[in-house]
């Protein structure tokens, strides 16, 4: 396949979906492509997708490449060359016979991944899941040993926000998280919980028409729509004081928390509404099992496994809930509401000598027109 664009250059594919255009070739470094990064990719209506890592390195089965090539968008992973010295955004290249140009010239090798290969691959790293589960567990029991004491201390920061009593809907940009959140609108409506978003998870409320309470993060994959939209902004800082959000935060002049805690945002968000005396919490889009962390980069999940242990029984996982029923509509239902207006509406008629009239009239304008 010959493949022809301008390019759109980001290592992080997460920052790259926000510029990028449709039709617009997207270059990428992003090894094992998760199915969050896809389908942001297929949303965007890219026309391909170059990427300087394997799309899938048989650590594990992941399914990016999977539903990148569904879409029919062609994924095609480099072998010989670093594109990221040698194009600039808004350059135009040419793939072709597994070779890519700019201005005539060879700058990469490549192979354009098909439909076969994607399984074939998959199908290979399944038999590696045994050995990369007994680094997880080891990795994820090291964590607990080290850090249970500091994460159930946790010391949550003064919001001017009243939890007591109240629902938690928590907001994670993690697997089918859009279509979750769309799944439960009839909850949030009648309930109207207090509303924490997990950085980019912010973006997807928005667009649905919910405006966060909260926005919590390393603030590296919500936009700066977002943030400046939120009415509280907590800044993860982490155990040994870094705090990856924070020059952000600070470089567009807004107001801020810093919460101090180990594990990741999304846990640290369930222990503040739970800390705050929250009646439930509800979770969207959260990350529950080990895929789940390898593919967002995260070798063990210590934290999110003591975070749920001692919320317990007040959490409620909205995860998947979009997959779980979908509504149809059959027919012996319309045919239901067809009779049930038909008959008050013919007893209307019966008793109605001005309608029964009108019916007459309009009978006989039909038959003259028509001649018959």
């Amino acid at each position: 396949m010959m493949i022809k664009g301008r390019v759109i250059l980001n290592k992080k594919t997460k920052d790259l979906v926000k510029e990028i255009k449709v039709n617009e070739i997207a270059v990428i470094d992003h090894r094992d492509v998760d199915q969050i990064a896809a389908s942001s990719l297929v949303e965007k209506q890219v026309k391909a997708i170059i990427n300087l890592s394997p799309s899938i390195s048989g650590r594990y089965p992941n399914v990016g490449p999977e539903i990148l090539l569904l879409a029919g968008i062609p994924v095609i992973d480099i072998s010989d060359g670093d594109l990221f010295s040698t194009l600039n955004n808004g350059d135009e290249i040419l793939f072709k016979k597994g070779l890519v140009y700019k201005s005539g010239q060879i700058i990469a090798k490549g192979e354009e991944l098909s439909r076969e290969q994607v399984k074939n691959k998959n199908n290979q790293a399944r038999t590696n899941l045994e050995k990369e589960l007994s680094k997880f567990l080891d990795n994820t029991l090291s964590y607990i040993d080290k850090e249970k004491n500091e994460f159930f201390n946790i010391k949550t920061p003064e919001l001017g926000i009243d939890f007591n009593g109240k629902h938690v809907l928590i907001v994670v940009r993690g697997v089918d998280y859009k279509d979750d959140l769309s799944a439960i609108k009839s909850y949030i409506r009648e309930m109207n919980p207090i509303i924490i978003a997990v950085d980019g998870g912010a973006d997807a409320c928005l667009e649905r028409g919910y405006l966060p309470d909260i926005i919590i993060g390393d603030m590296d994959s919500v936009t700066d729509y977002s943030l400046k939209k939120a009415k509280v902004i907590l800044v993860h800082a982490y155990s040994d004081g870094k705090a990856p959000g924070l020059k952000r935060v600070k470089k567009l002049g807004l107001d801020y928390e810093l919460f101090p805690a180990p594990g990741t945002s999304e846990d640290i968000a369930m222990l503040l509404a739970y800390e705050k005396g929250a009646e439930l919490i509800t979770a969207v889009g959260t990350h529950t099992n080990m895929i789940d962390f390898l593919e967002k980069g995260r070798p063990g999940m210590a934290s999110t496994f003591l975070a749920r242990l001692k919320v317990g029984d007040k959490l409620v996982d909205a995860k998947g809930v979009s997959k779980l029923y979908h509504s149809k509509i059959y027919y012996h239902y319309w045919l239901q509401v067809f009779l049930a207006i038909l008959l008050p509406l013919s007893i209307v008629v019966f008793f109605s000598p001005h309608i029964k009239q009108l019916l007459q009239l309009l009978a006989l304008r039909f038959r003259i027109i028509f001649h018959l």
